[in-house]
């Protein structure tokens, strides 16, 4: 089994950024034979703040991931907040993600698994890594054919995340493909005045320890100017950083 490779920016912001991005990601895997899946949410539903930047909304985000796949070729992965949304969606990417913060969401985790796409869920900040047995069981239960865990930090305290690298082999004793997502994991939630802090000096730091315990997937959101990014810009790896960084990985 691959490695495999995550990234885009968090959120679809113009279909000038999705292209900027996928271009590179082209380009990356023609360098160094890296699978790579372009990520982008069509709305961030979990946002700080009331007045924060969510997307473009579940038809309009479709349409632009669809053109991001005709255009490029690459496989899509995105996030999904209600169950309703699963069906469409299925229609469209090749993963569709659970949120952290909503892995233990039944019917959510059932509507994604019952659309016959890979299922990605994120391990929640509150939980361990054995605890993601039963959302993993939920959605083998309602016939996913193939079942990601992410692991992406836990709470300790107030505004940070920290991880605990023991969670990945926990995990690989669970599902056969654990991702470690690499910049949500240097967030600080709520710590930026009404929006998520972060500091993305420690993105390789995180992917390298990852890579150490076992992860066989890495997650990174990219943007070309994360300074100017329009949701989780702090902890965001930037776009000319990400090949650099896949080739560490890979070696």
């Amino acid at each position: 089994m691959g490695v495999k490779f995550i990234a885009g920016p968090c959120v679809i912001e113009s279909a000038e950024l999705l292209d900027t991005v996928a271009e590179r990601l082209v380009a990356i895997h023609r360098s160094l034979g890296a699978e790579l899946i372009f990520k982008a949410s069509f709305d961030k539903a979990n946002r700080t703040s009331v007045s924060s930047f969510r997307g473009p909304g579940l038809e309009k985000g479709l349409q632009l991931l669809a053109d991001v796949r005709s255009k490029w070729g690459l496989k899509l992965l995105t996030d999904i907040h209600e169950a309703w949304q699963a069906a469409p969606v299925g229609e469209v990417v090749d993963v569709i993600q659970i949120p952290a913060f909503l892995c233990r969401q039944t019917d959510l985790v059932v509507a994604a698994a019952r659309t016959g796409r890979t299922v990605n869920i994120k391990k929640a900040q509150f939980l361990s890594g054995a605890d993601m047995k039963y959302p993993y069981e939920k959605a083998l239960d309602a016939g996913a054919r193939e079942i990601w865990l992410t692991e992406r930090g836990n709470c300790f305290g107030y505004n940070n995340l920290v991880v605990d690298f023991r969670n990945i082999p926990d995990l690989l004793e669970i599902a056969p493909t654990v991702i470690m997502d690499c910049t949500h994991s240097v967030q600080r939630p709520g710590a930026a005045g009404g929006k998520t802090g972060g500091d993305r000096r420690f993105v390789p730091a995180m992917a390298l320890a990852a890579k150490a315990f076992g992860a066989n997937g890495f997650f990174f959101e990219v943007h070309p100017d994360p300074d100017r990014a329009k949701s989780d810009g702090p902890n965001m790896l930037r776009l000319d950083d990400l090949e650099d960084l896949i080739k560490k990985l890979m070696q």
